[in-house]
């Protein structure tokens, strides 16, 4: 084949191939899609997305009814959302509103076991506060940070009377007596005028050494039924007084006897306590008796050889 040829050849190839390519990129513009109706497939779109939204909205209503009450939401290791509840399942009972509390009754003594005990129209109450207004006037006087005779609460009230005012002490008031055991046995008189505490008088020990009876007259309490030596021969009468004392669990029964009459005493948790109207002056003590379950005579202060028999 000679050189001419070749080049004939040559040129007639690229001319087929450029040909070619041109009826190539014909048939793409002809075989070109339709267009894509976008618009409506928007449309579809919307349509599906908002019926997805309502299915999620009614299982979220639906879980959230049937979660226990306290569910709550917390964040996981991997920050994925993570349900926590209690062990118990809610109910679809109407909240109701809780009662509320009832709230301690306030500290203060304990009450007298009768309400014979509390005379002359003193109710606990009016007690229970004259108690307090002595406690605060003794600590008042106590070195600092001593707590005194301790709280109220630590008390019981066992008798509460009218008080005589005479020439040693001047002007009437009250009376409140009140004893405790812990941390030791203690008794004590508080004297109050027109609402305030003005005298205080403690006596802290059992009363009486290893051979007392089983009832013991308070060594103090004569201040209750007796008035001013200044005033002997001359008291004021007619004479509110009371007598207390402690009991062995063994004596059921007590009776005092004073200025002519004698009358029945309450027992109170290991105390007697006895109380009267004297309208004659004596210079004779209260009479002190106690006796057993069976009723035999267990004791008689006329024959105490500590008790004071005169005053």
């Amino acid at each position: 084949m000679t050189d001419g040829q070749d080049t004939h050849e040559a040129r007639g190839e690229r001319e087929t191939e450029e040909r070619l390519r041109e009826l190539l990129a014909e048939d793409a513009y002809a075989i070109e899609p339709s267009p894509v109706p976008y618009p409506a497939i928007r449309r579809r779109g919307i349509a599906g997305l908002r019926r997805r939204r309502g299915a999620v909205a009614g299982a979220a209503l639906v879980t959230l009814a049937a979660a226990p009450v306290g569910a709550y939401t917390l964040a996981g290791a991997d920050g994925r959302a993570q349900t926590a509840a209690p062990g118990h399942s809610a109910t679809a009972t109407p909240s109701r509103t809780a009662s509320p509390t009832p709230s301690a009754s306030p500290s203060g003594p304990a009450r007298p076991a009768s309400t014979g005990q509390l005379l002359d129209g003193i109710t606990f109450e009016e007690a229970a506060d004259g108690l307090e207004k002595c406690l605060a006037y003794d600590r008042s006087g106590s070195r600092p940070g001593s707590t005194g005779l301790g709280p109220a609460d630590g008390y019981r009230i066992i008798l509460a009377l009218d008080k005589t005012g005479d020439s040693n002490s001047p002007g009437d008031g009250m009376y409140v007596v009140a004893v405790k055991e812990r941390p030791q046995l203690t008794r004590l008189i508080c004297t109050l005028r027109n609402g305030r505490a003005e005298g205080i008088n403690t006596s802290v020990g059992a009363d009486g050494g290893p051979d007392a009876g089983p009832v013991v007259p308070d060594s103090n309490g004569g201040r209750l039924h007796r008035q001013s030596v200044l005033d002997d021969g001359a008291w004021k009468l007619p004479f509110r007084w009371g007598a207390i004392g402690t009991v062995e669990p063994s004596v059921t029964r007590v009776t005092v006897s004073y200025g002519g009459e004698t009358g029945e005493a309450d027992l109170d948790h290991g105390w007697f306590v006895a109380s009267g109207v004297l309208n004659v002056q004596t210079g004779a003590a209260p009479r002190v008796k106690g006796y057993d379950a069976d009723g035999k005579l267990v004791y008689d202060s006329d024959h105490d050889q500590g008790y004071q028999k005169t005053l």
